[in-house]
């Protein structure tokens, strides 16, 4: 069975100016929980939160190595990992 490229890993703005990132098969609907309430708890109390950016399609596991990956970055350097990807997955 060939593995579908669905999943992007993204980042969003929290209204404290903390970053979020996550994975999700459907971003739109994503973004749209973290600002009802129903997203991440870390989200939940940092309301209303705005997507600042996302990577390509990718399989869920390579989301999951990324998103881990930028998690354990500094915040100042997470959009910098999540654009080299982009990049890299462009080559």
């Amino acid at each position: 069975m060939k593995m579908r490229k669905k999943w992007v890993v993204y980042l969003v703005r929290c209204s404290d100016n903390s970053l979020y990132c996550g994975i999700s098969n459907d971003i739109k609907s994503r973004v749209t929980e973290h600002n009802s309430g129903k997203g991440a708890k870390y989200t939940r109390s940092r309301r209303p939160v705005e997507l600042i950016g996302t990577s390509d399609e990718m399989t869920k596991s390579d989301a999951l190595k990324l998103e881990y990956r930028i998690k354990r970055l500094p915040a100042d350097e997470k959009l910098l990992e999540l654009q080299a990807a982009q990049r890299i997955s462009h080559r």
